[in-house]
């Protein structure tokens, strides 16, 4: 199957196999190990999913060559791969807080308004005024929300000092004596 995966690697612009067939090869070896131990119907899964990803990705890279990297490919491109780009505007955080605000105020105004209304047949009251309690809900949920992002900072930090970064300076291609 090895002997198979490496001439289906040619189906690849040459760039792209001098840069990966050999990382790509050596995750292949150690899978197809990993899947020889749990049994055959394991191992062909493995393997159509293997070839339908080759033929699937090779395509890929030929398309990507030729239009250009931005544009995508929904039929080529799996449902899980990856992008550096970032999807949302920087703006999408605050305007979800703004949303998140509204609603949390149109929340407390019904509960005013319930509270004020006395429970009668028929409810035909006036309306009371009540004292506004946005802004300590709202100091509250900013709060929140800088203590998530503190200790999202913290734990990305860690990672960084972790090892995680030394993953990037790694070569793609193993050393050879």
């Amino acid at each position: 199957m090895l002997a198979l995966y490496r001439s289906l690697l040619r189906l690849y612009p040459s760039p792209y196999r001098r840069q990966f067939a050999e990382e790509m090869t050596a995750v292949f070896r150690e899978i197809d190990a990993d899947a020889r131990k749990k049994g055959r119907v394991v191992m062909a899964e493995l393997y159509l999913r293997e070839i339908g990803g080759l033929f699937r990705g090779a395509l890929a890279e030929h398309a990507r060559r030729i239009f250009g990297s931005h544009v995508s490919f929904p039929l080529l491109s799996r449902r899980f791969t990856m992008h550096s780009e970032f999807r949302f505007p920087k703006s999408t955080a605050f305007l979800m807080i703004v949303i998140l605000a509204g609603v949390v105020l149109a929340i407390q105004r019904a509960d005013a308004i319930r509270a004020s209304v006395p429970d009668v047949n028929p409810p035909v009251v006036t309306i009371q005024p009540t004292h506004l309690t946005f802004l300590p809900t709202m100091a509250l949920m900013f709060l929140v929300v800088y203590i998530a992002g503190a200790v999202g900072w913290i734990v990305l930090f860690a990672l960084r000092r972790s090892g995680v970064h030394r993953l990037a300076e790694m070569s793609s291609t193993p050393e050879r004596p």
